[in-house]
């Protein structure tokens, strides 16, 4: 199932309208996980001039936004567009993240068939006339691609289709890594040193760290409660059990995803973190994770569930070794030999 952000109907209809030619310039922005216009401005010179006095004043150092420029040149379908993606360095990673996600999604409503040029900047000089001018100059030529150029070509190839799911969200955006919160680290520690035996943590996605939920004494038969219904988690579950004669105490992470109640931003967070902060709890707190697992209810989290994850049935059939056997029908080619002082003869 794939993910998209709604585009306002409002949008919609002003996307169609500009596209015969009637604005310069229209920037879109999204707000309550929608797509929104933020802006327009109708052409007062020739593209060139209006561009930088036009384009420049919209650009937040704080904020991404999506740009479409008109140029004044034309094609089959109509006018032709730049479509610039900006994504400032000091804006927050979850909107980066969010906007680097949906630029296909606008790019489709908008039609890519009215797009001659696509831009990426992380500051002015990528996105000015003249970073512009670089860039069709860099397109026409095998010059290298300058560093914004590069992080465009990269979200082109990560790409998958023109929308994106919560299943494919790791290959456009690697693993983040959010810093864990003081008693966060206590609970981990008190983990590793079998102290507790279940710590259950969460995303605080404005403040952009992970923070602890709690670490109480937790039993197999209590671990479906732990799992909430409307908001993700991850668990790290100290389990207990006998295996083959032998007591083990074997640590499961489990990640929770309750289907889609959650908001996109929470499904993008809570799955580009989980890889770093495996990585994390691994390296700097000795813990070994026996076995990984995603579950999107706790339903599911029963005492016969956990023991064939961590010990899956091995079905290994050995086939006895069968001698190949010859052609079928044939005895090879004849050859001719030679015995000792005899003729030469075929056999």
């Amino acid at each position: 199932m794939f993910l998209a952000l709604v585009v306002t109907p409002e949008l919609r209809e002003f996307l169609a309208r500009a596209r015969g030619g009637v604005v310069r310039l229209l920037k879109v922005c999204i707000r309550d996980e929608q797509l929104v216009l933020g802006t327009c401005r109708e052409p007062e010179k020739s593209w060139d001039q209006d561009y930088d006095r036009f384009l420049l004043p919209l650009l937040d150092d704080q904020e991404p936004c999506y740009i479409l420029y008109r140029l004044d040149s034309q094609n089959a379908q109509g006018y032709e567009w730049i479509f610039i993606s900006w994504s400032p360095d000091q804006s927050p990673v979850k909107q980066k993240m969010l906007y680097a996600a949906t630029r296909a999604t606008l790019k489709k409503e908008f039609g890519g068939g009215h797009v001659k040029y696509e831009m990426f900047g992380t500051a002015e000089e990528d996105v000015c006339l003249l970073g512009y001018q670089h860039h069709v100059t860099s397109c026409s030529g095998p010059a290298p691609l300058t560093l914004a150029e590069q992080e465009l070509q990269r979200i082109k190839i990560t790409e998958v289709n023109t929308e994106i799911s919560v299943d494919c969200m790791h290959q456009t955006l690697q693993g983040l890594a959010f810093p864990l919160q003081e008693s966060a680290k206590r609970a981990l520690q008190q983990l590793a040193q079998r102290h507790v035996n279940y710590v259950q943590l969460r995303l605080d996605v404005e403040k952009e760290i992970i923070e602890l939920v709690h670490s109480n004494p937790t039993e197999i038969v209590d671990l479906p409660r732990r799992v909430p219904k409307d908001t993700p988690r991850y668990h790290f579950f100290l389990y207990k059990h006998s295996h083959e004669g032998d007591c083990l105490e074997s640590v499961v992470f489990i990640y929770s995803m309750p289907g889609y109640s959650c908001s996109i931003k929470e499904r993008m967070l809570y799955s580009s973190c989980k890889s770093r902060l495996l990585e994390e709890v691994e390296r700097d707190y000795g813990l070994e994770v026996a076995k990984k697992l995603e579950i999107d209810d706790g339903d599911e989290l029963t005492q016969q569930f956990l023991y064939d994850e961590v010990h899956p049935k091995q079905h290994a059939l050995k086939q006895a070794f069968a001698k190949p056997r010859g052609p079928a029908g044939k005895r090879g080619h004849k050859r001719l030999i030679k015995g000792t002082g005899e003729s030469l003869q075929k056999s």
